[in-house]
């Protein structure tokens, strides 16, 4: 709280990658106050010509985040949500060879896919059933962070902040990450992908694919999370 209220004092001097830092690392951790965000978002609205597409990306999210967690608030930012969702979009990654390992092995237990599918919010999920929404996603060493005490990898807030909003969004999601799938053999492989299937409701027995019946993907809460 004592860094929320020493922005807001500070507001006047930031620049616009500073507002878009800190806008996005507010509600990342999901932060739950909607005035820090209307604040920030009127600053943002007399700059906005300013910002950069990295830096409009940012702001995308956050419009996001305020228009699930508070949709009776009238946040500035939602108000140019098709052009910073342009801004969003424009910034495509090509796939890994990693997730066309995972795809492939995907196929051949019998889980059809599209890669790279385009929800109607604009993120980009590495393979997915639009139809079910259900989704893998394959994360590469970027999408973590080495823990000082432990050396383990931890999920960066980027990424668990984007599988929060998608599964606000109703999608069922798991995600291989590339620790799990390396130095692994094939069939070590394939019952790690079978266990991924499992989690969002696909289910593999003697090598054919069924679905279960299991409920929906649970809903993101307002509340605050803390950050790993």
């Amino acid at each position: 709280e004592a860094i929320a209220a020493e922005a807001l004092l500070r507001i006047n001097e930031f620049n616009s990658q500073n507002i878009a830092n800190t806008v996005w690392a507010f509600a990342c951790v999901g932060w739950d106050s909607h005035k820090f965000f209307i604040t920030f978002g009127t600053a943002i609205a007399e700059l906005l010509a300013n910002f950069t597409d990295t830096q409009k990306s940012q702001l995308y999210i956050v419009a996001l985040y305020v228009q699930l967690t508070w949709p009776h608030v009238d946040f500035p930012q939602s108000r140019h949500l098709e052009s910073l969702r342009s801004a969003y979009t424009r910034a495509g990654t090509a796939p890994s060879q990693l997730q066309g390992d995972v795809s492939a092995m995907l196929e051949q237990l019998g889980w059809s896919h599209t890669e790279e599918h385009r929800t109607v919010e604009g993120f980009s999920l590495d393979m997915a059933d639009p139809e079910m929404k259900r989704a893998i996603e394959v994360d590469g060493p970027l999408h973590y962070l080495e823990d000082a005490s432990s050396g383990e990898c931890v999920v960066n807030g980027s990424t668990r902040f984007k599988a929060r909003l998608l599964r606000t969004y109703g999608w069922n999601l798991a995600n291989v990450a590339f620790f799990e799938w390396d130095r692994k053999t094939e069939a070590e492989r394939r019952q790690l992908l079978t266990d991924k299937l499992a989690q969002i409701g696909v289910v593999v027995r003697g090598g054919l694919l069924g679905r279960s019946d299991g409920e929906g993907p649970p809903r993101l809460s307002g509340s605050r999370e803390k950050s790993a």
